[in-house]
C-alpha cells in the first residue's frame, strides 16, 4: 500500500487516533483527553490560536524570521514583519481592543483592504478570544449593514480607503452609510488612516487606529475552549438572511497546521503565497492562519494578476520574495494567459525557486492546466474545497506522496475527508457515473460545526438531503483509479431533452480552442428541449476573429467531443465574464439574463459593467 493510501485509510478507519496525533503539532493550554465526542473535536481542550501562530515561534528562537511580507504595487510599498515585530504589533492591537471593552466571545467586524493591519486585527481578536468577522473591503453599504446586524460586533475595525489599480475606494463613507442602515450600533469604530484618502472621524464613536494602538498596553493570550468560535465568515453572494460559516479554534488550528506540511509540502521558514484576499476563506486559512501556524513566511499582496502593472506581476513577487509555494485561483492564471499568451513576462524572472502552483476556487480546465504547466515546468496542482470546509477536501498531497496528475481532476480525497458520489437515492455511483459529491460524517477537524445563529439552516442546507453525509452542493464522479472529478455545482447540470449534461464538460471542450482565454456555459430555457446550453467566450489578446466563425468552430468541437445530444449551437463572444471578486463566474445571474428574468447584481461582483455587456451581447447574437 502506497504512502498516500496508508495515510488516507488510517484517517478514515481510525479518525480519533489520526487526529489525536495531529493535535500534537499544536500548543495546548489544556491538552484534550477526548479527541471527538458529540459532533465536536477536542471538546475538553483549551488553547489560543494567536499563541500558536506567533508567540510560540518567538519563544522557540525564531523571532527574527520574516513572518509577513506586504507587497503593494498599488502604493509602491513593500514591508517585511518578523515574527517578533508581528507579535508586538498584534499584542498592542489586542490591548487596544481590550481597552475598548472587547473580551472573549465578543464579535469584531473587520472591513479592511489588503494591508498588514487587517492580518494584525484578525490575530488580535484571536489573542483575546474574540470572534472576528471579516467583510470584504469595499462591499456595498447595504451588504455591510446586514453583516453588522447579524454579527452584532462590539467594535468595527476599518480603514479610510482601499486602492484599486485605477482608483481609490473610500471605505469610510461606505461604513458610515452601513451604520446608518444597521439596527445594531457598535460601540466604537477604529479607522486606519491611509495617506491616499484620509477620512473624517465621528466624535465619540470613531478612533484613529495609529493613535489608539500607540496608547495601548500589550495584551497577552486568553485561553479558550477548542470548541469556542474563532471567526464567522459570511459566504460570498449571500442574499436574504446571512449565511455565516463558523470556525472553531481547536479543530481549525490542528487541521490547518497539518495541511501545510502534508497537502502543500511547505516547511517552516519557507515563503508561502496565497494570492487571494483576507475577505475570502483562502485569505483566512492560507494568507493568515495556516502559514503562521506552520512557521512559514506569508505574502500579503495588494495588487492584481494583471494591470499592477502588467501580466508579470505574480512572477515578480515570486522571484523577489523567493516564493516556494504559490496558491491562487484558475481565473488569475487565465487573466495572465489572456494578456500574455506566450508567457513572455514570466521569462523575465528567475522562477527557479518556485516548487508548486496550487489552484482552487473553481474548476481548473485542462487547457489552463497545460498552459501553466508548460510555462513553469513545475507541478500544477488542482485542489478543491469550500468556504464551509476551511481547507482542502481533495488534492494531490505532495507532502505525503505525489500522485499522478490527471488534468481536470483535483486528484484524490485528502486524509480525513470520506468523499462519496451518491445518486438520487443515496447509493454510491459506480466509477464514471456522475452524482452528488458528499462527505460521510463526521467531518474532519477544521470544517464548520454550524452556521452562526442558524443551526436549522445548517442541517437543511448540508445534512438533511443525504442522512449521515455532508452535501457539498457539487456534482462529479470518480474514475476507475479513484481520482475525483468535480464538474461544478449541482445546479450547473442541465437537462437537454431528458439528457442530463454537465456544463463543466462543455466548458472543458470550449476552453481547449486555441483562441479562447476563458468561457462559461449555462443552460437556458427552451420550449422544445427544456434547456439548451449557451456559451460565453472571452478571446485571447490578439485573437482578432469573426465571432460567427468562432461560434461555428466551437459548435463543431462540442458536437465532436460530447455529441449531438448536447445541442450546443450558440456561443457569444464577450470582452469579460461577470465574476465575484474571488473569481467565481456568476452563472446563476447569467442564466437569469438569458432567460429574461429580472436580476440584481450581487454585491460581490468585481465589475458591474460586465452584466449589461452580457445583455447587449445576447440581444445582438
Amino acid at each position: 500500500m502506497s504512502g498516500y493510501e496508508a495515510v488516507y485509510r488510517r484517517s478514515i478507519e481510525q479518525p480519533e487516533a489520526f487526529w489525536g496525533e495531529a493535535a500534537s503539532g499544536i500548543d495546548w493550554d489544556t491538552a484534550p483527553r477526548t479527541v471527538y465526542a458529540d459532533g465536536r473535536w477536542y471538546p475538553d481542550g483549551r488553547l489560543n490560536t494567536c499563541h500558536n501562530a506567533l508567540d510560540r515561534h518567538v519563544a522557540a528562537g525564531r523571532g527574527d524570521q520574516p513572518a509577513l511580507i506586504h507587497d503593494s504595487p498599488v502604493t509602491g510599498v513593500t514591508r517585511t514583519y518578523t515574527y517578533a515585530e508581528l507579535l508586538e504589533e498584534t499584542a498592542r492591537t489586542a490591548g487596544m481592543l481590550r481597552a475598548l471593552g472587547v473580551t472573549a466571545g465578543d464579535t469584531v467586524v473587520i472591513y479592511m483592504p489588503m494591508v498588514p493591519q487587517a492580518v494584525v486585527a484578525m490575530l488580535a481578536c484571536a489573542r483575546l478570544g474574540a470572534v472576528h468577522s471579516v467583510v470584504f473591503g469595499g462591499f456595498a453599504a447595504r451588504e455591510l449593514a446586514v453583516r453588522i446586524d447579524h454579527a452584532q460586533p462590539k467594535v468595527v475595525l476599518s480603514a479610510s480607503c482601499g486602492i484599486e489599480p485605477s482608483r481609490v475606494v473610500a471605505y469610510k463613507p461606505l461604513l458610515d452609510d452601513a451604520l446608518e442602515q444597521a439596527a445594531h450600533r457598535p460601540e466604537r469604530c477604529v479607522i486606519l488612516q491611509r495617506p491616499q484618502c484620509r477620512a473624517g472621524l465621528a466624535e465619540g464613536r470613531d478612533l484613529d487606529w495609529a493613535e489608539a494602538v500607540a496608547a495601548a498596553e500589550p495584551a497577552g493570550c486568553v485561553s479558550v475552549a477548542a470548541t469556542d468560535p474563532l471567526y464567522i465568515l459570511y459566504t460570498s453572494g449571500t442574499t436574504g438572511a446571512p449565511k455565516g460559516v463558523v470556525r472553531d479554534n481547536g479543530g481549525h488550528a490542528v487541521a490547518l497546521h497539518w495541511s501545510m506540511a502534508n497537502v502543500y509540502g511547505a516547511a517552516p521558514g519557507e515563503v508561502y503565497w496565497a494570492a487571494s484576499d483576507v475577505g475570502w476563506v483562502v485569505g483566512h486559512s492560507y494568507i493568515v492562519y495556516a502559514p503562521l501556524l506552520a512557521g512559514c513566511t506569508t505574502v500579503l499582496y495588494e495588487g492584481k494578476p494583471v494591470g499592477t502593472p502588467d501580466p508579470g506581476a505574480f512572477w515578480r513577487v515570486v522571484a523577489e520574495h523567493g516564493v516556494r509555494t504559490l496558491f491562487t485561483a484558475p481565473t488569475a492564471i487565465r487573466a495572465i494567459k489572456k494578456e500574455d499568451p506566450s508567457g513572455a513576462f514570466a521569462k523575465k524572472y528567475d522562477l527557479s525557486g518556485l516548487r508548486h502552483l496550487f489552484l482552487a476556487g473553481e474548476r481548473l480546465d485542462p487547457d489552463t492546466y497545460h498552459w501553466a504547466s508548460d510555462l513553469l515546468g513545475i507541478p500544477v496542482i488542482d485542489h478543491w474545497w469550500q468556504t464551509e470546509t476551511g481547507w482542502p477536501i481533495a488534492a494531490n498531497c505532495v507532502g505525503i506522496e505525489p500522485l499522478p496528475i490527471k488534468p481536470g481532476s483535483p486528484t484524490k480525497p485528502v486524509p480525513g475527508w470520506d468523499v462519496h458520489v451518491l445518486d438520487a437515492d443515496g447509493r454510491d455511483c459506480p466509477p464514471g457515473v456522475e452524482g452528488a459529491v458528499t462527505v460521510r460524517l463526521p467531518l474532519p477537524p477544521g470544517a464548520l460545526p454550524t452556521l452562526y445563529r442558524d443551526p436549522d439552516r445548517f442541517a437543511r442546507s448540508y445534512l438533511d438531503r443525504y442522512p449521515g453525509h455532508y452535501l457539498t452542493g457539487d456534482g462529479g464522479h470518480f474514475d476507475a483509479g479513484g481520482h475525483l472529478y468535480v464538474m461544478g455545482r449541482i445546479d450547473d447540470v442541465i437537462n437537454v431533452a431528458g439528457h442530463r449534461l454537465s456544463t463543466g464538460s462543455m466548458e472543458e471542450v470550449i476552453a481547449a480552442h486555441p483562441d479562447v482565454a476563458e468561457c462559461a456555459v449555462i443552460g437556458v430555457a427552451d420550449e422544445l428541449k427544456g434547456q439548451l446550453p449557451m456559451g460565453f467566450v472571452v478571446l485571447k489578446a490578439g485573437a482578432d476573429r469573426d465571432p460567427g466563425e468562432v461560434e461555428r468552430e466551437l459548435t463543431a468541437l462540442v458536437r465532436e467531443r460530447i455529441g449531438p445530444v448536447a445541442a450546443f449551437r450558440r456561443a457569444v463572444v464577450v470582452s469579460r465574464l461577470p465574476k465575484t471578486r474571488s473569481g467565481k463566474i456568476l452563472r446563476a445571474t447569467m442564466r437569469d439574463i438569458a432567460d429574461g428574468r429580472p436580476y440584481t447584481a450581487p454585491s460581490t461582483i468585481e465589475d458591474p459593467a460586465a452584466l449589461p455587456e452580457i445583455e447587449t451581447a445576447l440581444k445582438g447574437s
